[in-house]
C-alpha cells in the first residue's frame, strides 16, 4: 500500500473518511492525497450569461485554502504529512482521473446512510464510484468512530480465487493484524433448496484453500442464511464484532444493473462499519 486517495467536500462525512485514512497510515506507511473537486461548469455556478469565471476562481482559491488548513491540522495533531490536489470538474471524474494519475492503491471516502438527504448527494456519488473504480474503494459510514480493524469479514458468492483480489485483502489484514472471516449468504426466499448445501460444501473447500494459501492469517469460514442479504450481513456484523466488511464488485451489463442492483452498492448505504469494495480483475 503506497498511495491512498481521499476525496473530501469538507463535510463531517468526508472528515470521517479522512481520519480513517490518517489512522490507517500509522499501520502501513502510505502517502495520503486529499482531493477536492469544484464542478464550475455545473448549474450551481452558471449565471444567465454563462460561467462566471471570477466566481469560479474564487471557489478554487477558497477550496485551496481549506485544503491547506486540513493538511496543516493533520500534520500538527497526527504527525502525518499529506498532499492535496484541486480538480476542476465533477466529483465522479475527479476521483477516477486522479486515482489513475497518482497511481492510487485505494480510495477512501465517506457516505451517508439512507436516512438523510446526503444519501441522494455524496452517498450516491460513493455508490457510483464503487461501480466504476478500477481500484479498491473503502466506504466509511457517517458517524463512524475510528477503531483499528481486528475482525474483517469478506462476503462472497463466487468464492474468488484471483490473487489480484485476495492478495489485497490479506495484505491489508496483515497490516492491521486482523483476523479474516469469509462468509457466504444463502437467501431463504430467492435461492433454491439445494443452494445452502452447495454453499456449505463450497465454503468448506474455499476456507481450506485460503488457509493453505495465506497460512500466516487467521481465517474462519462462515455460512449465513436468512431472508434479506443486507439485514443478514449487518446482523452478523453486530453480533460478532466485525470491524470491516469486504465485498468483490463485478462489471455488469446495463440491463443487469437495472433489474439486479449491486449488493455492494446497496450495502454501501446500509453498513455501520467500513465497507471495502474490491473490483474483480
Amino acid at each position: 500500500m503506497k498511495t491512498i486517495l481521499v476525496p473530501t467536500d469538507f463535510s463531517t462525512c468526508a472528515n470521517n473518511a479522512t481520519n480513517f485514512a490518517v489512522q490507517s497510515a500509522k499501520y502501513f506507511p502510505a502517502e495520503i492525497v486529499l482531493l477536492h473537486a469544484i464542478d464550475a461548469d455545473g448549474g450551481l455556478y452558471t449565471d444567465y450569461m454563462g460561467v462566471n469565471r471570477e466566481f469560479s476562481e474564487s471557489l478554487m482559491e477558497e477550496a485551496g485554502e481549506h485544503l491547506s488548513q486540513v493538511k496543516k491540522a493533520i500534520l500538527e495533531t497526527e504527525g502525518i504529512a499529506v498532499k492535496t490536489t484541486l480538480f476542476r470538474g465533477s466529483v465522479h471524474e475527479a476521483i477516477l482521473k486522479t486515482a489513475a494519475d497518482i497511481d492510487a492503491d485505494i480510495t477512501i471516502m465517506g457516505t451517508y446512510g439512507t436516512s438523510s438527504f446526503g444519501d441522494k448527494l455524496w452517498g450516491s456519488k460513493t455508490a457510483a464510484i464503487i461501480g466504476k473504480s478500477k481500484i479498491p474503494v473503502m466506504v466509511v459510514p457517517f458517524g463512524y468512530e475510528w477503531k483499528k480493524p481486528e475482525n474483517i469479514m469478506m462476503a462472497t458468492t463466487r468464492f474468488e480465487r484471483e490473487p489480484a483480489v485476495l492478495d489485497f485483502l490479506f495484505e491489508l489484514a496483515d497490516q492491521y493484524k486482523a483476523g479474516v472471516r469469509v462468509a457466504v449468504f444463502t437467501d431463504e426466499d430467492d435461492d433454491k433448496a439445494g443452494t445452502f448445501l452447495e454453499h456449505r460444501f463450497n465454503m468448506e473447500h474455499y476456507g481450506s484453500m485460503l488457509s493453505e494459501t495465506y497460512e500466516a492469517q487467521q481465517i474462519t469460514a462462515v455460512n449465513l442464511y436468512g431472508p434479506e442479504f443486507e439485514e443478514g450481513i449487518q446482523r452478523y456484523i453486530d453480533e460478532n464484532g466485525i470491524d470491516m466488511l469486504v465485498m468483490i464488485t463485478y462489471q455488469r451489463s446495463f440491463w443487469d444493473r437495472i433489474f439486479h442492483p449491486s449488493k455492494t452498492k446497496r450495502m454501501s448505504y446500509q453498513t455501520k462499519v467500513p465497507l471495502l469494495a474490491i473490483p474483480a480483475k
